[in-house]
């Protein structure tokens, strides 16, 4: 995450005009990010946010979440590793992590692969547009531990609909450092749109 760096300190009317573009831009960045960026105490940013009726990241995930046009046909929505806060069928879909003490190896901090594993292909089963969706194969890559506390935002995009199989791909970050991706080949039913005539399936 890049850090505003200044000689002098920003005054609370520059920075609130840059605060609200920062939401903007990533309804899901904690109060702690946010000071870390403008250098200030989390309190300063509270209160930056209550005097431009900005509501906290809670209230703004829940916000993005009503704007679903679609819901999950693959799996049960509590099922899914994290929130769903964008969905379009078969097209992509977003979801959020709170990496928290359950999370994470108790001696170092550091976030078990398996739960970001398992956020990624959660995601991909719930943007599967049919009742039945499975994993057949994933290619993945961890790039950088995840430390508790930090919020992992997932994102994947269906890439080919093909008879029998979707390709998904998935991106996570931190703030907007990657932290792991992944292409993901779904099984769905024979019936989906868009697919080959072949029964035979390429990997």
């Amino acid at each position: 995450m890049s850090v505003v760096k200044s000689n002098m300190k920003m005054t609370k009317r520059q920075r609130q005009p840059l605060l609200k573009e920062k939401i903007d831009e990533n309804p899901f960045i904690t109060d702690d990010a946010l000071a870390e960026h403008f250098q200030v105490s989390v309190q300063t940013i509270r209160l930056d946010r209550l005097e431009m009726n900005i509501p906290e990241v809670r209230e703004r995930i829940k916000y993005v979440a009503k704007q679903q046009y679609d819901t999950v046909k693959a799996l049960p929505v509590e099922e899914i590793i994290g929130e769903v806060v964008d969905l379009e069928l078969d097209h992509y879909a977003i979801s959020i992590l709170d990496i928290g003490s359950d999370h994470v190896f108790s001696r170092t901090g550091i976030a078990r692969g398996h739960h970001l594993f398992a956020q990624a292909n959660s995601l991909a089963v719930a943007v599967i547009n049919d009742e039945l969706a499975l994993t057949a194969n994933a290619d993945v890559s961890f790039k950088r531990q995840v430390n508790n506390g930090e919020r992992v935002v997932c994102k994947a995009k269906v890439e080919n609909i093909r008879e029998k199989r979707t390709i998904v791909a998935i991106t996570s970050f931190v703030e907007q450092e990657e932290v792991f991706s992944g292409t993901f080949s779904m099984f769905r039913d024979e019936s989906a749109e868009g697919g080959a005539e072949s029964d035979e399936i390429s990997s």
